[in-house]
């Protein structure tokens, strides 16, 4: 029996295309329904594979997939009731809007008046209610993508699956894109399971967020959480821009810890998952997280040489050398007015403890 904390499950699922290399390895994953689940890595790393047997064009090498609490592996694709969305759209071009959306309820073989009903609802939950006569090639990308949205939803599936579906559109209509999907979904409630290699599109949309590499998901939790607790050094470098500093632990007390640098500082930080006196480590610190030039007291504090300035509008991309590090990134507000903020200056830096993350060794 299904409960809404197991909509999903997937319960020891393995994947090898060869025999022999697993491409997805012991994956264990309950998804709720009406969650917006993203699964987010880089190219290789399962995500896909996993979307792929969720929607059934794969089949698991071992393990079972539950939608519902009913085992799906050995259900058909059309008969597991999954909406689709890919990055090309997949629209027809010789049909109108209308006749697009009608064609997937015409294969089930509804009554033409329940055929009208649902393409005029499925329009209108992503606003293109006036559209239904144009052709796709009278559309805009946008506008193309929605169409391919409403079509997956018309025939009010159980589940949508998305496949990279903002990957062929401009950065700008990306952008908006990616609020209209979240709109939609916090209108309708259905469960969406997404995959991307964006994190802006992930951190954006979901509800959580399942960071794959190697196979295996190494983190998954809420955008916040991922964001601001990484569990390992390579989710704190997948998601946003993230400062590293490498050093071995030289003490450790309760919950913080110090480690020496290669450069010979000591950095105050928070014990993640180091374990012993001597381990190697990966210190991750987000650059927002860092104070120039401040009055304020912090546990960490460090003299800067300023090599590079990229002005981005909203903020300074300062690039300084800091604890044998010359690639160390900090955000300076643009309202920041320190005359002595030019290329070659010294600055003190300074942070919390607590945001510098002991993890391990990248």
């Amino acid at each position: 029996m299904t409960t809404s904390e197991n909509f999903i499950r997937f319960d020891k699922v393995d994947k090898s295309y060869d025999g022999e290399i697993l491409v997805v390895k012991d994956l264990n994953l309950d998804v709720p329904k009406g969650e917006f689940l993203t699964m987010l890595g880089p190219s290789g790393s399962g995500k896909t594979t996993v979307l792929m047997m969720l929607a059934g064009f794969e089949t698991p090498t071992s393990g079972e997939i539950y939608l519902d609490g009913e085992p799906i592996s050995s259900i058909p694709p059309n008969k597991r009731g999954i909406g689709m969305v890919f990055q090309n759209y997949a629209l027809f071009p010789h049909m109108t809007v209308n006749e697009n959306l009608a064609f997937p309820l015409e294969v089930r073989k509804l009554p033409k008046s329940e055929i009208n009903d649902k393409v005029a609802n499925a329009l209108s939950m992503v606003e293109l209610q006036d559209f239904g006569n144009r052709m796709p090639l009278q559309l805009s990308g946008g506008q193309q993508q929605r169409v391919a949205l409403a079509r997956s939803l018309v025939f009010e599936p159980r589940l949508i699956l998305m496949d990279e579906p903002l990957g062929a559109l401009d950065k700008n209509l990306r952008e908006q894109m990616q609020y209209e999907i979240k709109h939609i979904h916090e209108r309708i409630g259905i469960t969406v399971v997404y995959v991307t290699h964006d994190q802006s599109e992930a951190l954006t949309m979901s509800n959580r967020i399942a960071v794959f590499n190697d196979g295996k998901i190494q983190q998954i939790s809420t955008p916040d959480v991922l964001y601001e607790k990484p569990d390992n050094s390579f989710v704190a470098q997948f998601i946003g821009e993230n400062n590293q500093l490498e050093g071995k632990v030289k003490s450790i007390s309760g919950n913080s810890c110090i480690i020496t640098t290669e450069s010979g500082d000591d950095i105050n930080a928070l014990k993640v998952n180091v374990n012993n006196i001597g381990d190697a480590s990966t210190i991750s610190l987000r650059p927002e997280r860092v104070a120039i030039n401040s009055t304020e007291k912090f546990e960490n504090v460090f003299d800067a040489k300023i090599k590079e300035l990229i002005y981005l509008g909203d903020h300074i991309r300062t690039r300084v050398e800091i604890c044998g590090n010359d690639q160390f990134i900090v955000k300076v507000p643009n309202s920041y007015k320190d005359s002595n903020l030019k290329e070659g200056a010294t600055v003190k830096l300074s942070w919390k403890a607590s945001d510098s993350r002991a993890l391990d060794l990248s």
